[in-house]
């Protein structure tokens, strides 16, 4: 039985699939079958930039425990990264700027 249970959040960030890096503003995450993954059920995470629309999504369909453990390691290595920069938080752009300026002045 599908059970339909869908959720959806904005985020910002960036994602690589098949035609290489992309902008990601959405994951919908939801607990269903899975396309692929051979499961009864998984948890499903698609990437997408809502301008680009579905095509250029990048799609994960994990295990139950695979999802937990996931959410265990990213939340442990949030707080092991903010504690090494003195608990501040940098927004993605401009984590991104020093290595965008190496890459503009390599040009």
């Amino acid at each position: 039985m599908c059970s339909y249970i869908t959720e959806r959040v904005r985020i910002s960030g960036s994602a690589k699939g098949p035609a290489g890096w992309m902008k990601v503003d959405t994951a919908t995450v939801y607990y269903d079958h899975p396309y692929h993954a051979p499961l009864d059920h998984s948890l499903n995470v698609d990437f997408v930039d809502e301008t680009a629309g579905a095509p250029t999504r990048v799609a994960l369909e994990l295990s139950a425990e695979s999802a937990r453990e996931l959410v265990r390691t990213i939340l442990a290595a949030l707080e092991r990264g903010e504690e090494a920069h003195g608990g501040e938080h940098v927004p993605h752009e401009a984590a991104d700027a020093p290595r965008r300026r190496r890459e503009d002045a390599a040009v």
